[in-house]
């Protein structure tokens, strides 16, 4: 059976958990797995901008002995000049894999269904699994592994509507995290993801809230994250979410109110001064460097995981 991930979900916990050790054994031996050797070519595909999308998942799919197919969505136009399916179609003939980075799920699940090969969520509106991937990796790299996570305590602020949120409720749940997301009443996650990941958290022992406090969501954590105010796409209306979202900015204060040696996150890239201030991105307590990094190393397990399942 073909697997592909499409969003957090999509991997059970005992196969997040056998991802997430495989991406802590990539940071030690960079070279531990080649399953692309041959080289097997796996398509990349950007509708959206990228920098460390493109880097990892180029860099990665190269050290797995494939060759990374880089498709420009511009030129592509999946969708407009040929359809969903009828690209899926041709892609799969071809390719051992579809890393795709675009705007709606549904597409995505469309490619995914018509393939015949594992379809890899590089991004999309809804979910950004493989950046919780990457944070659950850089959590368990600095807390004692992957066994660690269970039970870790995780608020999120900012924008609750967002891919960010819903892939942390998603992922957080799938490793037993307690799971806050501190938001603005009018920006609130889907109640459906929001339900699917209290069903998750009610099998693996964790649990999610939603919260409109900043304080609320951040005292006594273990880890806080946050993300742009502003995503792709929605730049017209930067003044006005900056003004929605200023009360959960993540600066000093705020970070106080967590455990003193609490792990900051952010996805990148970061604006200083709005979601969240230098002092704390460039602080001590900041791993986003880390985070980065990881997404190359979470990637690769997950591929690895992937070709070999499929």
């Amino acid at each position: 059976m073909t697997r592909h991930f499409l969003r957090d979900d999509d991997l059970t916990p005992p196969e997040q958990r056998v991802v997430l050790e495989l991406a802590l054994a990539f940071r030690e031996d960079r070279y531990l797995r080649r399953p692309a050797a041959g080289p097997r070519a796996v398509a990349v595909i950007f509708d959206k901008p990228t920098l460390r999308t493109q880097v990892s998942f180029l860099t990665g799919i190269a050290e797995l002995g494939g060759f990374p197919l880089l498709l420009e969505g511009s030129l592509a136009r999946i969708g407009v000049r040929e359809s969903v399916a009828d690209t899926a179609r041709v892609l799969g003939r071809q390719v051992a894999a579809i890393v795709w980075r675009t705007f709606a799920q549904a597409d995505l699940e469309e490619m995914a269904a018509t393939a015949g090969v594992p379809v890899v969520n590089a991004l999309t509106d809804e979910f950004h699994p493989c950046q919780v991937l990457a944070d659950l990796t850089t959590l368990a790299q600095h807390r004692g592994g992957v066994a660690s996570l269970a039970g870790t305590t995780f608020a999120y602020v900012g924008d609750g509507a967002n891919n960010m949120a819903h892939s942390y409720l998603l992922g957080g749940a799938t490793a037993g995290l307690h799971v806050r997301v501190g938001t603005p009443v009018d920006a609130l996650p889907d109640p459906a993801v929001v339900a699917r990941a209290a069903e998750i958290a009610a099998a693996t022992g964790g649990s999610v809230t939603v919260v409109h406090d900043l304080v609320e969501a951040v005292a006594g954590v273990d880890v806080v994250a946050t993300d742009t105010w502003t995503s792709m796409g929605q730049e017209g209306e930067a003044q006005d979410r900056e003004h929605r979202f200023e009360a959960f900015r993540l600066d000093a204060a705020a970070l106080a109110l967590a455990r003193s040696d609490a792990l900051v996150l952010h996805c990148l890239p970061a604006y200083r001064g709005k979601e969240i201030t230098a002092e704390v991105l460039d602080g001590p307590q900041s791993v986003v460097w880390d985070e980065a990094e990881n997404r190359l190393h979470a990637q690769k397990a997950l591929l690895t995981f992937l070709l070999e399942q499929s």
